[in-house]
Formats: structure tokens, C-alpha cells, sequence
């Protein structure tokens, strides 16, 4: 009878935990996630500056240079002459004209005629210095032509050789100069003379 209860006190024990043999004598594995790794960071790229456009103006444009520069003729102030824009150039009297120490004060331009005649005009600034003294010592070569007054001019001066005559204006501290070479000197002399007036009121109202 002693073994007999000590049998059902065992069994008895047993009753009481599941019937799960793989739970009951294998200890569960315990199951670990690995830890999730981010990414590397890409670093951004680097920021380069745009570069600077460069500059188109190596100093500042004076009043004198913008003064030269109205008083150039411009291809409306010549629509009567029927011209057309040619090669840029001075020759015959113009060079004589003394350079200046600036290029920006100094500007030439050039126009032909359908009759193959050529106009060419250049117009200098000397700063602090009288035009009209300027325009006194040019001495060109030729017979000197007699002009007439122009209101507002400070002094003017003309010259004929051969089929070229040239016409010189001062007014404050610039020069105008206008060339005509035409087929005849009476044609020079007569567009000389017309384009001098034209040259004149460009030169007052710079």
C-alpha cells in the first residue's frame, strides 16, 4: 500500500504540467533579432560658387568720353547724304589733329557715297585745354577756305587739296573734324561746307 501512494503521489505531479514533450525537456531557443543597420550617409556634394561674370568695363566712362561720343555724326544725321558706313579712318588733315592722352576721348568714323565719294569724320577731346587753340595750330596742307560762321562755334578752319577738303570745328574742349574726297574739288568743297553745319550742331549739342 506504501508503494501504491507514493506511485500516485508521482503521477499525480506529472498531471498537473502540458503534455508537450518538445516544451517539456528542450528549453526554448530564444531568438535574437539583429539590430537593423542604416545605411552609410552619402555626404551632399560640395556647394562650388558660380563664378563671377567678368568685367566688361576696365574704368569708369567719364562725362568727357560720353561728350565725345555725341558729338560722333550718326547715320540718321546723315540720311540727306545718302551715305552708307565704310572702313573707319583718318587720313589727309585729320591725323594732324594732336592725340590725346586718352584713347576713350579720341573717335573717328567713315561713310562712303553711292558715287564712290568718301566722308570721314574724327572728333578729339583735350581735357582742360582750349579746342579752339588746338584748331588754331593744325596746319594742314592745301588752300585755306573761307567758312561761314557757324553761332556757338568757339573757331573753325578749312582746307582743299586736290578732290579732298577738310573742315575744322572747337567748341569747349573738343575738335570735330569732317573730310570729304569726292570725284571733283567743287564737289569736295560744296559737301565740306554742307557737312560742316551738320558737324557743328552735333558739336553744340554734345
Amino acid at each position: 500500500m506504501a508503494v501504491v501512494a507514493v506511485a500516485s503521489a508521482v503521477l499525480s505531479g506529472c498531471a498537473d504540467r502540458p503534455n508537450d514533450l518538445d516544451t517539456y525537456y528542450d528549453d526554448p531557443t530564444t531568438t535574437t533579432a539583429a539590430p537593423a543597420v542604416a545605411p552609410p550617409a552619402v555626404a551632399p556634394p560640395p556647394v562650388v560658387p558660380s563664378a563671377l561674370p567678368p568685367s566688361t568695363t576696365s574704368k569708369p566712362v567719364s562725362p568727357l568720353v560720353r561728350t565725345v561720343t555725341r558729338a560722333v555724326l550718326a547715320d540718321a544725321d546723315l540720311a540727306e547724304e545718302g551715305v552708307s558706313p565704310g572702313e573707319a579712318k583718318v587720313s589727309n588733315c585729320l591725323p594732324m589733329l594732336p592725340a590725346t592722352g586718352d584713347q576713350q576721348l579720341a573717335l573717328a568714323g567713315s561713310w562712303r557715297y553711292p558715287t564712290g565719294s568718301s566722308l570721314e569724320q574724327r572728333v578729339v577731346a583735350y581735357p582742360g585745354k582750349g579746342a579752339a587753340a588746338v584748331v588754331q595750330a593744325v596746319k594742314c596742307a592745301g588752300q585755306a577756305v573761307t567758312l561761314p560762321a557757324v553761332a556757338g562755334i568757339d573757331a573753325q578752319r578749312g582746307w582743299c587739296e586736290g578732290s579732298t577738303c577738310t573742315v575744322l570745328l572747337a567748341k569747349g574742349e573738343l575738335v570735330s573734324g569732317v573730310q570729304v574726297t569726292a570725284n571733283t574739288a567743287a564737289r569736295a568743297s560744296e559737301a565740306a561746307k554742307r557737312l560742316a553745319k551738320i558737324a557743328a550742331a552735333k558739336l553744340k549739342a554734345a
